[in-house]
């Protein structure tokens, strides 16, 4: 009997999803022990590190677990921490069984990777990056942001994970998440959010391969990065270390930004990108009043960002969504509450809902292009 109700608290912990790794506790060799003694279960957990911010949220999915056992009337938990070897082992299945590198650039990836770009700053290329992500994840798809302004990176606020660090097994760490989002960015390892970020061009390289291939992103369906303004080194790092990433051009009406932000579009056609579209922000809203359409920052951008680039590329280069100008976009991401959360049914929202059908349906067909079958 007590042989039988053992063998069913370790089928019972099998169902235990790690909520980091996301993978059965015995599957991670973190179920240490397990003894049956006069309805007492007797477990001991082993978790990845000392002060593991999951713990609690173990201990409940865990009780939640063996309490359904007939027989076991009570449960006494220990907590222990791996040794080194045991962390190697989780680290090699993270990554099965391979050396450090970059999931999304192996021929057999799955992830569609989109880059966020621009030529300039100040178009809202972050605000888009987050609410595409979360707009997204709330249908259903795995989706990671990779916020790689290293400079400027404002990603960790708006997604509300403002001073939360990332769980670290050696040289691997593990996203954070917020509204069902992975999120990697910069910030969350600088010893102090000030801090400025002071590298030169080698060490921008390095650090998006690190950012890539040190994160255990597990198995995503869109992986989004926020890139920095301009036309420089990171947009050039992307394209190498991920020649099959895709991009997207953001802009605002105002013609003059349009001239700049087409530069983005120029530099990813260089690298061989795909260029998806162009999305207008901060465009035409209406007057609270009398409902007439108000152009802030002016018309025309879009389209003509969309024109150039459709003929530079000899193809068409659409313009896939227009983000109506609004004060309650800027508020949720001050307050780290993307619009399409706060407000599904903002204009806002719908028209990034339109863009995210639009990604999700490929126009293209796969004949005649080759695949990558092994």
């Amino acid at each position: 009997m007590s042989q039988s109700l053992v063998q069913a608290i370790h089928d019972a912990l099998a169902t235990v999803i790690d909520p980091e790794l996301h993978r059965p506790l015995p599957e991670l060799g973190m179920v240490d022990s397990v003894v049956f003694e006069s309805g007492v279960a007797k477990l001991k957990i082993l978790l990845t590190i000392s002060g593991c911010p999951m713990r609690d949220r173990l201990q409940k999915d865990i009780g939640d677990a063996v309490s359904k056992i007939d027989g076991v009337n009570s449960l006494d938990l220990e907590f222990g921490v791996m040794n080194d070897e045991q962390r190697g082992n989780v680290k090699k299945l993270l990554k099965g069984g391979k050396e450090k590198f970059i999931p999304f650039a192996q021929p057999d990836s799955l992830t569609r990777v989109i880059g966020i770009a621009s030529g300039k700053g100040g178009v809202g290329k972050s605000s888009v990056t987050v609410n595409l992500a979360v707009a997204a994840a709330a249908k259903g798809l795995k989706v990671g942001i990779l916020d790689a302004d290293v400079y400027g990176h404002s990603i960790p606020r708006l997604m509300n994970l403002l001073g939360q660090r990332p769980t670290a097994i050696d040289q691997t760490f593990i996203p954070l998440e917020a509204y069902g989002v992975k999120v990697v960015s910069m910030e969350m390892f600088k010893p102090e959010r000030s801090d400025p970020v002071a590298y030169r061009g080698p060490m921008l390289h390095k650090v998006l391969e690190q950012l890539l291939s040190d994160a255990y992103w597990g198995d995503l369906d869109l992986l989004l990065l926020d890139l920095p303004p301009g036309t420089g080194d990171i947009a050039i790092s992307l394209g190498q270390l991920l020649p099959s990433s895709e991009i997207i051009v953001v802009t605002t009406p105002q013609v003059a930004a349009a001239e700049v932000s087409e530069r983005a579009g120029r530099i990813a056609h260089q690298l061989k990108q795909h260029i998806i579209g162009v999305v207008e922000n901060m465009s035409d809203s209406s007057c609270p009043k009398c409902g007439e359409p108000i152009s802030v920052f002016g018309r025309g951008g879009g389209i003509e960002t969309s024109k150039r680039l459709s003929t530079l590329v000899g193809a068409d280069v659409p313009l896939i969504g227009s983000i109506p100008f609004t004060p309650e976009l800027r508020e949720g991401g001050d307050a780290g509450n993307p619009i399409v959360i706060s407000d599904p049914n903002s204009p806002a929202s719908v028209a990034f809902n339109e863009v995210v059908e639009k990604l999700i349906l490929r126009s293209k067909s796969l004949v005649g292009v080759r695949l990558g079958l092994a």
